[in-house]
């Protein structure tokens, strides 16, 4: 089964500071069809106004992943995690049995782009957990570079859950490839330009998610740009 998600069929949320489009549902956009992706709940492109941001607030059995396209974002947290994040880093956020967390535009003069990513973790009840990695470079260009694992392979960010997160940057013409098991979810979102993906153009913010599919999946960069895609892979059930 292939699940196709368009960007302009996403939610949408706009509160002055904040205008923010929901791949699934979350907070006032609610949408049964789209309640999540297996153990993917959230993916909400966010856009914060300088200085402004979300304030302090509660969460917990949750691995929140904040992923910048542009900008800067500040981050503190109840456990004593916290700082500014910049574009191509990850951050990790396992909310655990509780955490209390702020998320803000970390510059006063432009504007912050970031994809709010959360995952149901594998076990309740953790002990609260931060981090972050480094600046996605050239080693993303052409290929895939591991972001998120649940046991941090390859500088990765070790998260708690059966889940892996990888990123591409595609120059025209250059291709990926991604092998599809019946046992495994994928999900794809391109985060800028435009990639063909066996034979259709997925444009920003567009998504398509594969359940029960085996194969050889074939991205190719179709932007004059470089491309940018994330790549989820996740348990089936």
């Amino acid at each position: 089964m292939i699940l196709d998600r368009p960007s302009d069929a996403r939610g949408r949320v706009q509160a002055g500071w904040l205008d923010s489009r929901h791949t699934f549902s979350f907070g006032h956009y609610y949408d049964p069809a789209w309640m999540g992706f297996g153990p993917l709940r959230v993916i909400n492109e966010d856009r914060v106004d300088p200085g402004a941001g979300f304030a302090p607030h509660r969460h917990a059995n949750m691995e929140i992943l904040s992923y910048v396209v542009s900008g800067a974002l500040a981050h503190r947290d109840s456990t004593g995690g916290g700082g500014v994040i910049g574009p191509g880093e990850l951050q990790w956020m396992s909310a655990g049995h509780g955490v209390e967390h702020s998320e803000y535009n970390g510059s006063k003069d432009e504007p912050v782009h970031f994809l709010q990513i959360w995952i149901q973790p594998s076990r309740l009840n953790h002990k609260p957990a931060y981090a972050q990695r480094a600046a996605v470079g050239e080693d993303a260009h052409g290929r895939w570079l591991q972001l998120a694992s649940p046991d941090g392979a390859d500088g990765s960010l070790a998260i708690r859950q059966d889940a892996r997160l990888s990123v591409a940057r595609l120059a025209p013409g250059e291709r990926v490839e991604h092998t599809l098991h019946p046992a495994r979810r994928a999900w794809l979102h391109v985060v800028s330009g435009a990639v063909d993906v066996g034979g259709e153009l997925l444009q920003v913010g567009d998504a398509r998610g594969w359940v029960d599919e085996a194969g050889t999946l074939v991205l190719a960069g179709k932007s004059d740009a470089r491309a940018e895609v994330l790549l989820f892979d996740l348990p089936r059930d």
